[in-house]
């Protein structure tokens, strides 16, 4: 299987990267089914990435539909250490505009029936997550996306949404009241998984809109999200790539061994079908 250290996946308007050199497709298979369509692996500013479109070609998949479970772990099994999530989302902040980028360091969970872990069916862990991104990359990722020139805001809490239609007024006033920066519909199950495959995962959160509780801006509109998309995919590639580039070697943070003390089941117990459905993840922590 083709490495890469570096995974992106991209979101809604980032369904591709010009700047991906020497790109190709690679599909993966995975034991939860088909991710969310071929990686483009190639290298970015001279480091080896895997780009995954997160709603697949032609933006085809809801938040809903996609198979996080499939696309975290074909990530794993490609070698990323790090992945940069791009998203875009409404801003429940004033202090937060239309276009400008936050990165988030806290989720809260809104989601209905969504798969959110890789265990079960005979293996039981459970992974730290009070603080569910990787400081160290999203620390870096602040920086690069600065350097760019748009405003960044820096931490803040992203509310996972079901969808796929937008929040009602009640709705966002209360997500306000929760001390929410912005909201989205897809990062929630990212983090988490990418933390229980031991994978670093920051994001960068492109506002398009003030949700619906501003009462000086029009509700929320496609036509007013999909303009916007397209000025915050050419912010998102130029962040990304300074991103790649400024990352060091080796990872010195606590999420390359998030699993080393939190696999409960008797490794003696756990299934052989669970072993190989896992291997990627489990295979250093298991006996042979």
């Amino acid at each position: 299987m083709e490495q890469a250290k570096i995974g992106v996946v991209g979101g809604s308007g980032l369904y591709q990267m010009p700047e991906l050199e020497e790109s190709h497709p690679v599909n993966v298979e995975t034991p939860f089914g088909a991710p969310s369509d071929s990686f483009q692996v190639g290298k970015l500013r001279g480091v080896s990435v895997a780009f995954l479109a997160r709603h697949g070609e032609g933006h085809r998949l809801l938040p809903g539909e996609i198979n996080y479970r499939a696309n975290i772990y074909a990530f794993k099994r490609l070698g990323v250490e790090r992945l940069l999530s791009v998203s875009a989302v409404g801003s429940l902040r004033e202090e937060i505009a239309p276009l400008d980028v936050v990165v988030p360091d806290q989720f809260i969970d809104r989601t209905r029936g969504r798969v959110s872990t890789f265990f079960g069916d005979g293996v039981v862990a459970h992974v730290a997550f009070a603080d569910p991104t990787c400081s160290e990359l999203a620390g870096v990722l602040s920086q690069s996306a600065r350097r760019t020139g748009v405003k960044v805001h820096e931490g803040g809490a992203y509310l996972c949404m079901e969808g796929p239609a937008f929040s009602t007024r009640a709705e966002s006033h209360l997500y306000r009241s929760w001390g929410a920066a912005v909201i989205g519909m897809t990062n929630l199950q990212e983090a988490k998984l990418a933390r229980e495959a031991e994978i670093c995962y920051a994001t960068l959160a492109m506002a398009t809109d003030y949700d619906c509780w501003h009462e000086e801006e029009e509700p929320v509109t496609v036509e007013v999200v999909v303009g916007r998309l397209h000025q915050n995919a050419a912010t998102a590639q130029k962040a990304i790539a300074e991103a790649v580039a400024s990352l060091p070697g080796q990872r010195t943070c606590p999420c390359a061994s998030a699993l080393k003390n939190a696999i409960l089941t008797d490794p003696e117990r756990i299934p052989q079908a669970a072993r190989r459905r896992l291997e990627a993840i489990l295979g250093r922590y298991l006996p042979s």
